[in-house]
């Protein structure tokens, strides 16, 4: 199962760089790494990046991440969470999120 992960273009960058995150600024104050489910990754982005540009989301295989946790989080919904490091490794894909007069346009494809 792919979950997803939004990126400003400098956390992208600096990730790339690194070849490992402990995640945005957010994710480093809770302690964990916030990621979204396909159902989930809309209204993340409306919530968190509204406006935003330069946004990446990235597609990661849940399956591959050992400390990954479901917890509920808005509207009782789980949520996947990483209580460690990402690794430029798990990252399936990636695109970018341009932001038009609609809001963010999702990669052609997702659900």
């Amino acid at each position: 199962m792919l979950i997803y992960k939004i990126f400003r273009a400098a956390e992208w960058q600096a990730f790339r760089n690194q070849g490992a995150t402990s995640g945005a600024p957010v994710d480093i104050a809770d302690g964990y790494i916030h990621f979204s489910t396909t159902e989930q990754a809309r209204e993340t982005v409306r919530k968190h990046f509204a406006q935003e540009t330069g946004l990446v989301l990235l597609a990661i295989e849940a399956d591959r991440l050992a400390d990954l946790r479901w917890e509920p989080s808005r509207g009782g919904d789980l949520f996947p969470h990483l209580y460690g490091e990402l690794d430029i490794l798990d990252v399936v894909w990636h695109r970018p999120l341009p932001l038009s007069d609609d809001g963010h346009v999702f990669p052609d494809g997702f659900a």
